[in-house]
């Protein structure tokens, strides 16, 4: 009954194809969806400057790895990850006039590669990684400036080029070069803790203020937080401040390779001895009550917590413990409403052959994310709309007066719902000049017809809350 009223209405009401529809995710309900990470180390924010080639790829492979393929993504979404951190260090190849501007090339191969996992339905985190280590300018009074200058740069330019790319994509303030022992020195605990630590809470709030003002869908993106020094006890002190946020779509980001004496050393150094086992009920609670201060800290205050990075990177290792610690790392921060992202530089999944190096590994995962029962993407449905107008005029060919002058305009409404395919519709109605005065107000009539209307077009869309893009 409804299909005939549409295009009458919209003959009346052409406007009504320039609404967006959106589902009002809240952060924590993004990050469910989010399951299991995993990181693209080594790849994108590879620097040096022993680096002589002048195209990213050259940069992309020069740690080891070889060029990401859609293949190699693909291939990594069917071990059960939804989401996937890609590290960039965007100096690389930049321009050096002082401008900060960021290589377009470079730019271009990033977003291929987020095109690939958007693609795969994986979830996008994409951050400024150590980036050849200028970040200590910022704790230098004499270098400040610039450095704020640079980062401002940085994101500004990152944020204009994803401004239409929608939740999918989620934007990481910086990796976990937030703390600064010049300042304050977390191991002897001497310097000026306050000074440290705000300087942090400054670049990030800076971070929050450039995406928010650079407009489009930025304005509501999700927002990823580092924690100081990305460390859970040095986070979860209350001298770091969760940025202010209009939205209130912020996450903090901390990492977690304890003991580093197991997950990192390979052999003994003079600041620790190398483990090779891990698993006690001793070792198993402490990492269990860390996550914990992060669930009392943020997640209980409605502030999302994702592990950007965890993992074993040490070769040495009893499998058994390796196997262990990954399982409870990636079980136990689910359990608590946390997304956990595996650190990968090229130890786990080998993106030539496009598997695990250990099966054990890859079917770990897989079975952890089945456990979840998550659904493929509930992606925003939007709408947008192109028109063109023609006008014609009726002639006497007598008197050559004028008849009469039509115009009508035709609207290509595109309609997305992921993961199912597009829908386009073209309607062709004559412009009317009698539009309500307070175009907003129809939202609610719109938003009823779209519900009725559109489910017979295409049943599996779905149609959230209107929000007007005039």
């Amino acid at each position: 009954m409804m299909k005939p009223f549409l295009p009458l209405f919209l003959w009346y009401y052409p406007w009504a194809l320039t609404f967006r529809w959106t589902q009002a995710y809240s952060s924590q309900e993004l990050l469910h969806e989010m399951g299991i990470g995993w990181n693209l180390g080594n790849t994108l924010e590879a620097f040096g400057d022993w680096i002589t080639g002048t195209t990213p790829q050259a940069y992309e492979t020069a740690w080891g790895n070889p060029v990401t393929t859609e293949a190699m993504i693909q291939a990594v979404r069917g071990y059960g990850f939804r989401t996937v951190r890609i590290p960039v260090a965007w100096s690389n190849l930049m321009e050096k006039d002082g401008t900060y501007t960021i290589n377009a090339l470079l730019l271009k191969r990033v977003e291929e590669v987020v095109g690939y996992a958007l693609k795969h339905q994986l979830f996008v985190i994409l951050n400024i990684h150590y980036d050849g280590g200028w970040w200590t300018q910022f704790a230098d009074d004499t270098t400040k400036e610039e450095a704020f200058r640079k980062y401002k740069r940085i994101w500004e330019q990152v944020a204009e080029y994803y401004r239409e790319y929608d939740e999918h994509l989620i934007f990481e303030s910086l990796n976990e070069e937030g703390c600064f022992d010049t300042l304050w020195n977390r191991y002897s605990m001497t310097g000026d803790k306050g000074k440290a630590y705000g300087l942090l809470n400054q670049i990030n709030q800076t971070f929050v203020e450039i995406v928010r003002e650079s407009g489009g869908r930025n304005t509501e993106r999700h927002l990823l937080l580092a924690g100081y020094c990305t460390d859970i006890d040095l986070t979860v002190d209350w001298t770091y401040t969760v940025p202010q946020d209009s939205q209130q779509r912020v996450m903090v980001s901390v990492h977690y390779y304890t003991p580093s004496s197991f997950t990192l050393l390979e052999e003994d150094a003079d600041w620790g001895k190398a483990e090779t086992y891990w698993g006690s009920t001793t070792e198993i609670n402490y990492l269990k009550s860390e996550f914990n201060k992060l669930k009392s800290r943020f997640v209980d205050q409605g502030i999302p917590v994702i592990i950007g990075e965890f993992g074993v990177t040490a070769s040495n290792k009893d499998p058994e413990s390796h196997y262990l610690f990954l399982r409870t790392v990636t079980e136990y921060a689910l359990e608590l409403g946390i997304c956990p992202i595996v650190w990968d530089h090229g130890q786990y999944f080998n993106r030539k052959a496009l598997t695990f190096k250990d099966p054990t590994i890859g079917k770990l995962f897989q079975e952890i994310d089945q456990s979840l029962n998550l659904p493929p993407f509930t992606i925003i449905t939007t709408t947008t709309a192109t028109a063109t107008t023609a006008t014609t005029t009726t002639t006497n060919t007598k008197n050559k007066t004028t008849i009469a002058t039509a115009t009508t305009t035709t609207t290509t409404a595109i309609i997305k719902s992921s993961p199912t395919p597009t829908t386009t519709t073209t309607t062709t109605i004559p412009n009317n000049n009698s539009l309500p005065t307070s175009i907003a107000s129809m939202a609610p009539i719109v938003q009823r017809i779209m519900d009725l209307y559109l489910p017979m077009v295409s049943p599996e869309l779905q149609i959230f809350n209107i929000s007007t893009t005039l």
